[in-house]
């Protein structure tokens, strides 16, 4: 006789401050960080920082596909791992720096990689346990995004395509799209074209759909793209419109049980928003692949910007999204009914949300 094990839902939430975009200058004083944990059933969020960095800054999280309760945190100085959902944490051999954006091989769980801040990428071939960077030295990024003076790339947004596995996608945040051929080891910037603003360059993730090989979707500052040429091309994504005089879009997610639906999160604010606009955000859900999209009504607006979302693979009907702010929006039926929880802290520039997983 098998002997079934209940599988209860950990959602964990990572925050930082924001820092200086312009190489050079003096950024947001960041606020102390921290590592958050909610579980299933319980009304309570945990703090779980035992083991991280003081004052943790958490801008990226991944769990382990095959083990829910390992589950890998990109901290001001690398890349950290814990193995009992976040009781204990311990560094691995990791570049030190800012991590802002991990991910793991659909085809090879052993396989992941990290992006980091100054435009690099470390690569794991054993789970994670230690890194290795690779070749980002030829990444030749927009004009507009290094005159008249040069604006971090933060690589914050990676994502691996299962049909073709040497293809690696990184997003940079005002610097446009990096790609590899050869399953991370050599980096190439594919973001062609004069740009006289920063917001079509200015990218906050990436996401290849499985349902169709070489479609890749990538998220601006103002807008959504996407190719079904690996990249090559390039076409705009039409979605209603969701805030008078546009939106900040901020996360994509594709549905670990089912590619033709897709989550995005944005909202209104921030970035080249018109003056006094105030702060919302907003969840929108496609069932086609991101040929159509709809607004998903979580049972309120969103008092600041939409940030993450967050599926469990291990049990897909959870669905989870999240403001800036930690206003957790929770889904137990793929969607459909939603409740609110807060994360305990009080939120600032210098300390608010960044990544969102749930496992």
């Amino acid at each position: 006789m098998t002997t079934v094990t209940a599988h209860n839902t950990n959602v964990y939430v990572g925050l930082a401050g924001e820092s200086a975009l312009i190489i050079g200058a003096e950024g947001t004083p960041l606020g102390e960080g921290g590592m958050y944990r909610l579980t299933e059933g319980k009304s309570e969020w945990a703090s779980i920082d035992n083991g991280l960095p003081e004052n943790p800054q958490i801008r990226a999280l991944l769990a382990h596909p095959d083990e829910p309760g390992t589950i890998f945190a990109g901290t001001q100085d690398g890349v950290y791992r814990t193995d009992d959902r976040g009781e204990n944490w311990r560094r691995t051999e990791t570049l030190s720096g800012d991590v802002w954006s991990m991910a793991v091989h659909p085809n090879d769980s052993s396989i992941m990689f990290a992006g980091y801040d100054a435009g690099r990428v470390c690569r794991s071939d054993d789970g994670g346990n230690t890194w290795r960077q690779t070749n980002t030295e030829g990444l030749v990024h927009p004009h507009i995004t290094m005159n008249p003076n040069e604006i971090c790339k933060r690589v914050i947004g990676l994502s691996i395509d299962p049909a073709h596995p040497d293809d690696v996608y990184g997003a940079i945040e005002v610097g446009g799209l990096i790609a590899s051929r050869d399953g991370g080891e050599n980096w190439s910037c594919i973001t062609e074209g004069h740009y006289t603003r920063l917001g079509p360059v200015d990218l906050h993730g990436v996401q290849v759909n499985p349902s169709q090989p070489g479609l890749v979707y990538i998220i601006t500052q103002l807008a959504m793209f996407r190719s079904r040429e690996r990249g090559q091309s390039w076409e705009f994504v039409p979605i209603d419109e969701m805030f008078e005089g546009g939106s900040y879009c901020r996360d994509l997610v594709v549905d670990p049980s089912d590619p033709n639906r897709m989550y995005l999160a944005a909202g209104a604010g921030g970035g080249s928003a018109p003056a006094g606009t105030v702060d919302s955000g907003v969840l929108v859900r496609s069932t086609d692949a991101g040929e159509t999209w709809e607004r998903v009504d979580i049972g309120e607006v969103a008092p600041a910007r939409m940030f993450q979302i967050a599926i469990d693979r291990n049990a897909p009907r959870n669905v989870y999204c999240c403001d800036r702010d930690g206003h957790v929006y929770c889904s137990n039926d793929a969607g459909n009914e939603w409740t609110r929880t807060d994360v305990p802290v009080e939120m600032s520039r210098g300390r608010h949300v960044y990544p969102m997983i749930a496992a």
